[in-house]
């Protein structure tokens, strides 16, 4: 494992890591100790943006503090964010039975498997409070659209890649809708206004399908 730290701005710096496997590792680990100064962790597929306050924590000293976390040093789940939300799910999406076949599986035992692993939001993207959720549990590498639709329904639960997401409010997708929540996904009113934030573990409830 490598990291280059960048920085950015003068009051961030940028890590990039090797893998989304090395960012969840260390965002876990630089978490799970955060010196007086830091301001946010912001993860992506392959960085995290480290944000400081430099009057309390210089750029230098943050950069220091990050070296300092050995490769090894964090397993991917740590659970620094212990915190589990549940999610109730009505899977009836449009493309439920095309995402079975295309991975050889039941519809049944596609549901079964999305609700009984342990889902963790890697990081946020393409809308705010859009969450990239992932498990080791998960087997499945889902194609995305050939063609992206043009408006996909808030609350849509859908699946691309080896992940698995919630549209927070309408907008085009290419992911493939499996279901549909009524959880407030985002709320720019609210204290914490995304309910998925990186590290959140997440489980999936299936309430039915019609």
């Amino acid at each position: 494992m490598s990291r280059r730290l960048l920085p950015s701005g003068d009051s961030a710096l940028l890590v990039e890591c090797d893998s989304l496997d090395e960012v969840l590792a260390l965002h876990d680990a630089l978490a799970a100790e955060p010196p007086a100064g830091l301001v946010e962790l912001v993860p992506a597929a392959r960085t995290i943006l480290v944000a400081v306050d430099p009057e309390r924590l210089p750029l230098e000293s943050a950069a220091t503090w990050v070296r300092r976390i050995p490769a090894e040093a964090a397993a991917r789940w740590t659970g620094h964010a212990a915190d589990e939300v549940t999610v109730d799910v009505v899977y009836d999406g449009d493309d439920l039975r095309s995402a079975a076949a295309l991975l050889g599986v039941s519809i049944e035992a596609l549901v079964a498997r999305h609700q009984a692993i342990e889902w963790r939001v890697a990081f946020i993207g393409f809308a705010p409070g859009f969450g990239y959720l992932v498990s080791d549990d998960w087997p499945f590498e889902v194609p995305r659209l050939d063609a992206p639709r043009p408006r996909v329904p808030a609350g849509a639960v859908a699946l691309a890649g080896a992940f698995a997401g919630a549209y927070p409010r309408q907008s085009p997708g290419g992911w493939r809708l499996i279901g549909r929540t009524d959880a407030a996904l985002w709320d720019p009113a609210a204290p914490s206004p995304a309910l998925f934030v990186p590290g959140r573990r997440v489980r999936f409830r299936d309430v039915g399908r019609p």
